[in-house]
């Protein structure tokens, strides 16, 4: 110790501190209220100051190993600066300097991270692992809940459906202009149909009686009445008759009908 204070009263360093002006000049303390300065270089040289200071405190608070305690007492002292920071620009802005508020952007950490911050009071480093820190900062999932389909048809009222477009006072003028074209194309296709021959009018509105033209045999209500006998005919003998008294009335008819062919 002896030693240190031998070489700094030896003439070359007192020589030296005179030559750089520090020799004799008392270190100067911050002003506790920023209101106290009243030159504009003094509040940067103190925004500077307090700059490193910010600086300092955040590399050290980097490191988990010093304690739940000292993290926390380091992260207060790094947003005291923070705010003591905010009051030397806004006296700044007062004096007729820069607006630093404006060009300031989000505090990042070391690692260029956003800082996480609650309520104005910011968390850097190690501070954000802290116990109950990252519960503040854990976003609760939202479960969404699926509607019901009654709650659906809460929704689905009579103009869901178009029931009330009748009522739509927009709507009308748009439709008849709509309607209006479409009478107006549907005249002149009339129109040119009858410069072309007129239409052919249809034999029922002229009273002839022969509008409908058959193009397949229809049968008449006496063949309907046999083709109905028959088939009552079929199911009886296919109910109550045996095999053998059903097949030989199927021959008795084949023969039947052999006969008629030969006699014609």
């Amino acid at each position: 110790m002896a030693r240190n204070e031998e070489k700094a009263m030896s003439m070359l360093n007192r020589w030296l501190r005179v030559q750089s002006g520090e020799e004799g000049k008392k270190e100067e303390r911050r002003p506790h209220l920023a209101t106290l300065c009243e030159t504009l270089p003094d509040c940067e040289k103190w925004r500077r100051q307090i700059l490193k200071e910010i600086t300092k405190s955040v590399g050290e608070i980097q490191n988990p190993g010093l304690g739940e305690f000292k993290i926390r007492d380091l992260n207060d002292a790094i947003n005291k600066l923070i705010r003591e920071k905010g009051h030397w620009e806004k006296r700044i802005l007062e004096l007729g300097g820069p607006n630093y508020a404006r060009q300031s952007t989000n505090i990042v950490d070391a690692d260029g991270n956003e800082v996480l911050a609650s309520r104005g009071y910011r968390y850097f480093g190690a501070a954000k692992d802290l116990p109950g820190v990252r519960d503040l900062f854990r976003k609760s999932e939202v479960s969404v809940q699926k509607r019901t389909r009654s709650q659906m048809y809460k929704c689905a009222d009579a103009a869901y459906f178009g029931f009330r477009d009748d009522d739509d006072a927009m709507l009308e003028p748009l439709e008849k202009v709509a309607e209006d074209e479409q009478v107006a194309a549907a005249v002149l296709e009339w129109t040119e149909r009858q410069a072309k021959g007129g239409v052919e009018e249809d034999e029922d509105e002229e009273g002839d009686g022969k509008g409908f033209t058959a193009h397949v045999p229809v049968p008449s209500t006496e063949d309907i009445e046999k083709a109905v006998l028959e088939q009552k005919k079929k199911e009886m003998l296919a109910r109550y008759a045996s095999e053998e008294l059903a097949q030989s009335i199927e021959q008795a008819k084949e023969i039947s009908t052999s006969r008629k062919r030969g006699r014609e």
